[in-house]
């Protein structure tokens, strides 16, 4: 039973992150007036497909990793090639795209299309139908977020309540009452921030910037003691606790908003622990360990499913904005090139660009799928 919780968690979690991201680029794209020949969920062959009334198909694909958006005009840089006298065009041998029907009645959007292919936009429009996907994975963290704030009976607070016996971080510094605003630099926007921060604390001593009596007051070198298990691991002890706030509408906002920041920065900070060795590669998870991880979610619960969720959803969108080959952030590198200079980066080298970035990113999905693999056995 648990097996096929997971299994039908997976695909929800999965296929609404990705139908959100994709619509978010369709949604644009309409609103420029582009037209969208495919809307696809999942890559592979067509499982479902239908052609709406605005001409647009609509499919779910057998592998449900990814979709796409294919719009009018839209070139693939591999079908093109250079002529005798030097020129880009067209091979021969390309696949054509297929004929577009005739909206058949009233169109399904009020922003209905008019037949403006994708190059046609100008670089202001294209900028938003790209980034509009990653923005539209905001947007669903943050809704999950206000779902989850109010299902918790109430909002953790930074407000120390108290201590226990004999702490330690008491006896260095900190006192009740206090409002924690930062640790070791790095402000604060929730107790889970709090939390991380001292997890990567050195020596198990801290400096705390804090709100007491109304003003800022540094609190360096605040010490926490530590606590070891039956296998040796060491950990800290956090020996306070702080206050709960009541739910109101304007406290579960701005809760949602402050664990959105949260998320968003320590997804942000894990990509540049990756880039600067401190995680290795070995430590990163792919589709296997993502669907481990919702199993574990599925078996505490709901909260922690829609947790999950948020937290995959903010990490799609901040990871298609980095500026890698292949992913949206790099295409958004190429339309601002574009808007500033006046003269587009021709496809060649964007498709050779983008072509190796997908090459490695394959590559890389492939490494951490035995990876994960490997775990389990």
């Amino acid at each position: 039973m648990t097996a096929l919780l997971t299994i039908v968690a997976a695909i929800l979690v999965f296929g609404i992150v990705v139908l959100v991201h994709e619509w978010g680029h369709f949604r644009a794209a309409r609103r420029c007036g582009v037209r969208v020949e495919e809307f696809a969920i999942g890559f592979g062959p067509a499982v479902w497909k239908h052609t709406g009334k605005d001409g647009t198909l609509y499919s779910i694909r057998l592998l449900p990793l990814g979709g796409y958006n294919m719009m009018a005009g839209y070139i693939d840089p591999n079908d093109l090639e250079e002529d005798e006298s030097g020129r880009i065009r067209v091979r021969p041998d390309a696949e054509s795209q297929p004929p577009i029907k005739k909206p058949r009645g009233a169109p399904v959007l009020p922003d209905a299309i008019d037949g403006k292919t994708y190059p046609e936009a100008t670089a202001g429009q294209r900028f938003f139908i790209i980034a509009s996907g990653a923005l539209m994975n905001f947007v669903l963290g943050f809704v999950l977020l206000v779902i989850l704030v109010c299902m918790q009976d109430a909002i953790t607070s930074k407000i120390i309540y108290g201590f226990s016996d004999g702490a330690l971080s008491q006896q260095t510094g900190l006192q009740a009452g206090d409002e924690i605003v930062a640790v070791n630099g790095h402000y604060c926007f929730t107790a889970n921030d709090i939390v991380y921060e001292l997890q990567r604390t050195e020596n198990y001593t801290a400096d705390f910037t804090v709100m007491r009596s109304g003003e800022i007051t540094q609190v360096p070198g605040v010490q926490f003691a530590t606590r070891t298990d039956e296998n040796g691991n060491t950990t800290m002890v956090l020996d306070f606790t702080v206050y709960g706030i009541a739910k109101t509408p304007k406290t579960v906002v701005r809760a949602a908003f402050n664990n959105f920041m949260y998320y968003a920065r320590v997804i942000l900070r894990s990509f540049v622990d990756l880039a600067t060795g401190r995680v290795g590669v070995t430590e990163l998870s792919g589709p296997v360990g993502i669907v481990s991880a919702i199993g574990t979610a599925v078996s505490y619960g709901l909260a922690d499913v829609l947790s999950l969720a948020a937290l995959i959803t903010v990490n799609l969108g901040i990871f298609n904005l980095l500026p890698i080959p292949g992913l949206d952030g790099c295409k958004l590198i190429f339309i601002a090139i574009e808007g500033v200079s006046g003269h587009a980066v021709p496809e060649k080298v964007q498709g050779a660009i983008n072509a190796a970035g997908m090459i490695l990113l394959l590559l890389l999905m492939v490494f951490v799928t035995f990876q994960d693999v490997n775990r389990f056995l």
